[in-house]
C-alpha cells in the first residue's frame, strides 16, 4: 500500500503577493496543511489528540507560479523510515497542466503533546506514511 496522500488547493486573492502569484509564505502554509491533513486522515483519533508533529527544516524549490483561482494538487509521501524522532516528508504541488510548481523536502519531529518531549517514531506510527 502506498503512503502517498493528495490534496487539492485553490489559491485565493489573499494568497497572492505583489507579483501576482502565490506568496512564498503561503506555500509553506500549504506544505504544513497537506502534512496535517495526511496525519489526520490515516491515524487513530487518540494519536491526533496525544501526538503532534513540528517542522525542524524546510527545503523548497519554486518552479512555477500560481495565480488567484488556480488549483494545484499537492502530493506528499515519506520515502524512508524515520530516524529516531524525525523523518523527511516530500511534497510536490502540480498545476492543472501537469507542471510542477513547487517541490519540497521537510523534516518533521514527533512530540508528545502532554510533555512537549520528542518521541521516537515507532514503526506502527510510521507505516501508513511510508511510500
Amino acid at each position: 500500500m502506498s503512503g502517498r496522500f493528495t490534496l487539492a488547493i485553490t489559491a485565493t486573492p489573499g494568497d497572492i503577493d505583489e507579483l501576482g502569484h502565490v506568496n512564498n509564505a503561503v506555500w509553506v502554509r500549504w506544505i504544513q496543511d497537506i502534512a496535517v491533513a495526511h496525519w489526520q486522515a490515516v491515524v487513530p483519533a487518540e494519536q491526533v489528540d496525544t501526538l503532534v508533529w513540528v517542522v525542524t527544516r524546510h527545503e523548497i524549490d519554486y518552479r512555477g507560479n500560481v495565480a488567484a483561482g488556480e488549483t494545484v494538487t499537492g502530493e506528499t509521501w515519506v520515502p524512508e523510515p524515520p530516524k529516531g524522532a524525525r523523518f523527511d516528508r516530500h511534497v510536490r504541488f502540480t498545476g492543472a497542466d501537469g507542471r510542477v510548481r513547487v517541490e519540497a523536502v521537510t523534516t518533521w519531529a514527533l512530540i508528545e503533546r502532554a510533555t512537549g518531549r520528542l518521541l521516537r517514531v515507532r514503526p506502527e506510527i510510521a507505516a501508513p506514511f511510508l511510500d
